[in-house]
């Protein structure tokens, strides 16, 4: 059972990322506050959730949060920072847009860069321990395939509206016959047998 908070008397928001592994498409991440009181039996980390599912929670999240926003960092800045840095700038990104300052930062992992003058805390599986590490799950999932759906319809030779930019074999299959795109990550190996992409 998800835990509603780390420690009492803090203002939390729990932290998360979507779109690390991908060859294409932005990182994103959400910043979530919930109420102590908010339970959903749905609720849980978004890769143990089917699309309907996570379709289903995200308007009841923005809805029942305390305060939540969105961030993401580009292709061009993930391949000048890498992903890791990638993924905590899009936190920051989140929680600078959150209306409310917490007390504290939940964070799924187990590394992050320090946010200015917010103590965090990092937990590994976070989304599958926390509430709001999970709400910030699925934020961050849907708004990125949201984003990748609208995307593959002016890439459409790149399976994106079902590969959402994960190296699986018709996504790599369709780089080596067209290509990459300005919105591939040129740092990452975008073939097996590539040395860099």
């Amino acid at each position: 059972m998800l835990k509603s908070y780390f420690k009492k008397n803090e203002i939390e928001a729990g932290c998360d990322e979507a779109g690390r592994g991908c060859l294409a498409g932005p990182v994103y991440a959400a910043a979530v506050i919930l109420p102590r009181s908010f339970k959903h039996p749905l609720l849980n980390d978004s890769k143990l959730l089917t699309k309907e599912h996570r379709n289903l929670l995200r308007p009841i999240i923005e809805e029942k949060a305390i305060a939540w926003a969105v961030g993401k960092v580009n292709p061009k800045e993930i391949d000048k920072i890498n992903i890791l840095n990638a993924s905590f700038l899009a936190m920051h990104r989140a929680v600078k847009k959150l209306e409310i300052t917490p007390s504290l930062l939940l964070i799924d992992g187990n590394r992050f860069n320090p946010f200015p003058k917010i103590p965090h805390h990092c937990i590994v599986k976070g989304d599958s321990k926390y509430r709001s590490i999970a709400a910030a799950s699925i934020l961050a999932k849907t708004y990125r395939d949201d984003y990748m759906e609208k995307l593959a319809k002016k890439f459409p030779d790149y399976s994106w509206i079902t590969n959402k930019g994960y190296p699986t074999k018709a996504h790599r299959s369709a780089i080596q016959l067209h290509g990459s795109t300005k919105h591939h990550r040129m740092s990452f190996r975008l073939l097996p047998n590539d040395e860099k992409k």
